[in-house]
């Protein structure tokens, strides 16, 4: 992920002159731009979105959720597309015929890269925590870990954290179990990484 940082705050036309190959993002006045997630980081979140969609968002089980992959989110002056997100229903009862979403998501799932995974940890964070996400997911397909996050007060703090194989119960979905196994079995022989 490359910061540009200029003299002055960037603004959405910045994002708009990126090339379409590129994710542009604006977090505190600063326009982040990075390529498209490599093959290993998009499957990953591909079968994430799979594997939750099923049962909570396409009505084959607890439903209650909207979940979109790489949504445009504009919270405050800050941009944000993570890998996924999602809303309980009753806070987003209907999409917006928009490109972006103003309506804060009650999870979001960051697929993390070498490129990313700073950002994603240490500017991200305090945004969706600012921003009352009450639910955020590390998911690394490199080192095979997920780690869940629950917003406390302000601040974001782990509530779980497996690797490879495990079979989970990860809040806000906890009502299902989840074979971690599945996100990277689908990966195992890329070596790309973004």
């Amino acid at each position: 992920m490359v910061a540009r940082r200029t003299d002055r705050v960037a603004t959405y036309a910045d994002i708009e002159a990126l090339p379409r190959h590129v994710v542009g993002e604006i977090i505190g006045g600063v326009l982040h731009a990075s390529p498209r997630p490599a093959v290993r980081h998009a499957r990953t979140a591909s079968v994430i979105g799979g594997k939750l969609g099923a049962p909570f968002d396409w009505g084959d089980g607890p439903g209650g959720w909207i979940l979109l992959d790489e949504p445009e989110i504009h919270l405050g002056s800050d941009v944000v597309v993570p890998d996924l997100a999602g809303w309980r229903r009753e806070r987003l009862p209907e999409l917006p015929d928009t490109a972006f979403l103003v309506v804060p998501p009650d999870w979001i799932c960051e697929v993390l890269s070498p490129s990313t995974a700073k950002v994603d940890r240490t500017e991200k964070l305090p945004i969706h925590a600012r921003e009352r996400v009450a639910h955020v997911w590390f998911v690394d397909p490199i080192a095979r870990t997920l780690e869940v996050l629950r917003l406390d007060d302000t601040t974001h703090r782990i509530v779980g954290l497996w690797h490879d194989d495990a079979s989970v119960r990860a809040e806000p979905f906890d009502a299902i179990e989840l074979e971690l196994r599945a996100w990277w079995t689908s990966v195992e022989t890329s070596s790309a990484t973004r």
